[in-house]
């Protein structure tokens, strides 16, 4: 019974928190929502067993995406009245958009209802060990099987890093206070960044 009620709880949160994310007019409230989507999201996957995927959705999602959702919007220096005033220029793509995704919607649902693919019946060869826990089973397939998949996606995701870096990267202007030589700083010998003083008793350091 406490389960039942735990899980209608959750999702009613989730569906509510995600309907708040596209109807507040403030991007601050929005990220703010997403944080409150994904702690009850991830309480849905400690109902389910699931307690990796919760423990990342705690963790990666709202501890790393999210703050960098927040900390983005509210840095960047966005004019609210120019995107409504673009609303009804885009008007048009937002709705066919909308029109493909409520189709392949429609579409999934009669195929669903027309049944499942016959995907063969279940060996038990793949079947996780009674004395494993799901940590541990999933770090086996992630670290074993996808280790290949696992490493690719690593590097897409440093390359993707990579490139948004070079891509808001502005060089300082000529003449700017806050321009630095890098290759300077690397030149620099310990004995030209520090000077030892040994002041007597009583006299002050000259500078």
């Amino acid at each position: 019974m406490i389960q039942a009620i735990a899980f209608y709880f959750f999702a009613a949160i989730v569906v509510a928190s995600a309907v708040m994310v596209v109807m507040a007019r403030n991007p601050v409230h929005s990220v703010l929502w997403l944080i409150l989507a994904f702690f009850n999201a991830a309480g849905l996957m400690v109902l389910l067993g699931a307690e990796f995927i919760a423990m990342l959705l705690v963790i990666v999602y709202v501890g790393a995406v999210a703050v960098l959702f927040l900390f983005v919007v509210m840095m960047l220096d966005i004019d609210f009245a120019a995107m409504r005033a673009g609303f009804s220029r885009n008007a048009p793509l937002g709705l066919l958009i909308a029109a493909v995704l409520l189709a392949e919607l429609l579409l999934g649902v009669g195929a669903y209802n027309a049944g499942g693919l016959a995907l063969g019946t279940a060996d038990g060869s793949a079947a996780q060990a009674a004395d494993v826990s799901n940590i541990e089973a999933l770090g086996a397939l992630l670290y074993g099987r996808y280790i290949v998949l696992f490493e690719i996606a690593g590097i897409i995701l440093l390359v993707a890093m990579i490139g948004a870096i070079v891509l808001t990267f502005q060089p300082p202007k000529p003449g700017a206070r806050a321009r630095q030589d890098v290759g300077k700083q690397i030149r620099r010998r310990p004995e030209d960044a520090t000077v030892m003083k040994n002041p007597e008793v009583g006299q002050g350091v000259e500078l």
